[in-house]
């Protein structure tokens, strides 16, 4: 099994998994053409996917999902409190509503969704398998919970929200309200949140470890590298960061 990055962050995000001959594609913040653009930067075209799984509505998750797989026909799995708040922009596509508390098969992959805490209607992030080893992607969460730590646990792969470094948020230019949406307990996940869950979870079986959704304004990747790190008592350029620009090329769970 591997994983890829289109892009990471504020303005658009996009993660590819592929296992055996299936790949799935994990929200699209992206136009159409951007994200053509990106996969085939990854070597892929839109027409290997076998469909899209969505996290949640917010526009840098899910804008470019339904152009995306209304072009090339691809089908889209996501939550009934989700689908609920974008029905009418994917009326004509093919939607599966996900039960939270289920797994489901997509070809050679397991897909486990588990429920997080972030100011959407329904929002999930995802555990992946291929039977040997599990990928475990989380982002756009305010605070951890006993579900996401038992979710979480023991995987070979992770990809953790490092959004913000707390002090650079509090002292920053967000207005207020902007602050309190990002570090409140509907928001998104600090360095020092991200390290606490690590040092929560069985890392035993650890071998990458992704620090995915950094803000630009708030955050630095060193910043989020040292956190992880100190926790993981490895070096900081073991600590891999997925950027908004360029993503993430191919990495591979062995």
């Amino acid at each position: 099994m591997r994983f890829a990055f289109l892009g990471s962050g504020s303005e658009g995000n996009s993660l590819l998994v592929q296992a055996g001959s299936t790949t799935l594609m994990l929200d699209c913040g992206f136009s159409t053409n951007e994200a053509v653009s990106r996969l085939a930067r990854l070597g892929m075209q839109a027409e290997q996917l076998n469909g899209i799984l969505v996290t949640h509505e917010h526009s840098d998750h899910i804008g470019g999902v339904a152009r995306l797989a209304r072009k090339f026909k691809l089908p889209v799995w996501m939550t009934h409190g989700t689908l609920l708040t974008q029905r009418a922009a994917f009326a004509d596509i093919s939607v599966t509503e996900l039960n939270p508390h289920h797994s489901i098969t997509i070809g050679d992959i397991e897909v486990q969704p588990f429920l997080v805490p972030h100011d959407a209607r329904e929002p999930v992030q995802y555990v992946f398998s291929d039977g040997q080893h599990r990928l475990g992607v989380l982002t756009d969460t305010g605070h951890i919970t006993p579900h996401i730590e038992e979710s979480l646990t023991g995987c070979h792969a992770m990809v953790l929200e490092c959004n913000h470094d707390e002090e650079m948020l509090r002292t920053g230019r967000y207005p207020a309200s902007l602050k309190q949406r990002v570090g409140g307990r509907l928001g998104h996940l600090s360095n020092r949140q991200a390290a606490g869950l690590l040092e929560s979870l069985d890392t035993s079986c650890l071998k990458h470890i992704v620090a995915a959704h950094l803000s630009k304004q708030n955050n630095q990747p060193e910043l989020a590298a040292l956190a992880l790190s100190t926790v993981l008592s490895c070096k900081e350029e073991e600590i891999v960061i997925a950027s908004q620009s360029d993503g993430l090329q191919w990495v591979t769970i062995a």
